[in-house]
């Protein structure tokens, strides 16, 4: 979940997505003309005469003495990479009586810049981080946990844009070699991650919390549950994240956006929670075939009975 994290929401969905990874002011007077005018002679001597054409013509105020205050973006206070608060505080917050830690877990996710890895939060970070967000009653015992999750979500939603880059990232025709053979027959041929040698290592530019907007895809999907909800019903994901990725090929970068939504499922035998991340790039004209290419192609493996032929001819 990047630098960002939201409210989780309980949630038992019967529906898995696709692609799980678990883990102004003027100061003018108004004109003698105006009829809200207070006639006074000493004032009036001083305006100009009234325009013929209109009654109350608009008489700009002096410009040296006009000031114009633009409000401030809600986003300016943040780091443009990640959207969150530039300074993030390793102090101790007030009324904390619990220490935590400040040491910052590296990331196996490239910067965009090439200079090493993104950081994880400290722990106190995450904490004052919290706490400036507004989340007051935040457990600071917890917060350890929190940043373990966050992180390990990080590096599943990371794993799978290298696998939608180790696809795609030389072309339609050499990502449809791939997935024409299924899900599985293409992940099993290689090794978790982008080959250097073949394609290049995809690298994270930036990111972006957006829990507040649901993306069309989980807006289609709670329609779905309403309509079908032994099929697909499931609680709304608990947060929505957008990172953009460096594509390289041939020398050439490009930026894509990929869209990652976060679903909570039911615990597992062990008592350990389970989250679900659906990731994938956002619909452009060439994204949306690399997205048709991977489902399509994994559901025509399937139901044409590729897999046993293969497994036959093995």
């Amino acid at each position: 979940m990047g630098w960002f994290w939201a409210d989780p929401q309980p949630a038992t969905p019967a529906f898995k997505p696709n692609n799980p990874h678990h883990q102004s002011i003027s100061n003018a007077s108004p004109p003698p003309g105006c009829p809200m005018h207070d006639p006074n002679a000493a004032i009036a001597a001083k305006l100009p005469t009234p325009s013929p054409e209109s009654a109350c013509p608009y008489t700009p105020g002096d410009p040296s003495k006009t000031t114009e205050t633009k409000p401030a973006s809600k986003y300016s206070k943040y780091n443009p990479l990640n959207y969150m608060f530039s300074d993030l505080s390793q102090d101790r917050a007030d009324n904390q009586t619990v220490v935590l830690p400040t040491e910052r877990e590296p990331s196996t996710i490239p910067k965009g810049s090439g200079e090493g890895n993104w950081e994880y939060p400290s722990p106190q970070q995450m904490y004052n981080a919290l706490l400036r967000k507004g989340y007051t009653d935040t457990d600071a015992t917890a917060v350890e946990s929190m940043v373990s999750v966050h992180n390990f979500l990080n590096e599943g939603a990371w794993a799978e844009i290298v696998e939608w880059e180790r696809r795609f990232s030389g072309g339609l025709g050499k990502g449809w070699q791939m997935c024409k053979r299924g899900e599985s027959a293409s992940m099993a041929s290689a090794d978790i991650g982008a080959n250097e040698d073949v394609v290049a290592q995809p690298k994270l530019i930036r990111f972006m919390g957006r829990p507040q907007e649901m993306t069309p895809k989980a807006a289609m999907i709670q329609v779905m549950g309403w309509i079908y909800p032994a099929a697909f019903g499931t609680e709304p994901p608990f947060d929505r994240h957008d990172w953009f990725v460096q594509r390289e090929v041939g020398g050439q970068k490009k930026e894509i956006r990929y869209v990652i939504d976060y679903y909570s499922g039911p615990d597992d035998p062990n008592g350990e929670p389970v989250f679900y991340l659906d990731v994938r790039p956002a619909v452009t004209p060439t994204q949306a075939v690399e997205r048709m290419m991977r489902w399509g192609g994994d559901v025509w493996y399937r139901a044409s009975g590729a897999a046993v032929r293969e497994k036959q001819h093995s």
